[in-house]
């Protein structure tokens, strides 16, 4: 008997990665033809920081991205969202008014997306998340791969700890408040 839910995701779209190491790699190719031709010309109008700053940054966010993990578990207890290195969120089951798995649709684009109609949005990618309206009225939106064990876990282990039945996944984009 599966006491918890588990979940993890990163950032794995292909273009992002060509992106990112493509800037990187343009980056150190930009420093090595500067360095590498008439050296004693261009550091007299470039310094070394200008030259290391691109470097630098675009370094930074391979490893920003690269570490990103957004990292779901619901327990008896109530549910955990890690979004690393940036958000750690746990709600108690006895904070929850309403729970449901929902299609969510495009929330202006994914990682943590603020003020939108269901709160703050928690996603790496996908359209299918656990839409959370907690008694104070505040709503959160976690999003999932994992549609049918995320919905089939709770269902079997927390129905009774919230006030109505999950929706169908596929049901009604905007769900009632």
């Amino acid at each position: 008997m599966n006491l918890q839910f588990k979940e993890e995701q990163k950032f794995s779209f292909w273009w992002l990665w060509l992106i990112l190491i493509g800037m990187t790699v343009f980056q150190l190719w930009q420093i090595f033809d500067t360095m590498s031709t008439n050296y004693t010309i261009n550091l007299h109008r470039l310094s070394q920081s200008t030259l290391l700053l691109p470097i630098v940054i675009s370094l930074a966010s391979l490893l920003f991205f690269y570490t990103l993990k957004l990292k779901t578990t619901i327990n008896s207890e109530g549910i955990y969202v890690h979004f690393f290195p940036l958000v750690k969120r746990h709600t108690l089951w006895k904070d929850i008014e309403h729970l449901h798995v929902i299609r969510y649709g495009f929330v202006g684009g994914w990682g943590i997306r603020l003020w939108t109609k269901y709160g703050t949005v928690y996603n790496t990618r996908g359209q299918v998340g656990l839409f959370i309206t907690l008694k104070s009225g505040k709503k959160f939106l976690i999003g999932t791969q994992k549609e049918s064990e995320l919905k089939a876990y709770i269902e079997k282990h927390h129905k009774t700890k919230i006030s109505i039945p999950l929706s169908s996944s596929l049901g009604p984009q905007n769900p009632t408040y």
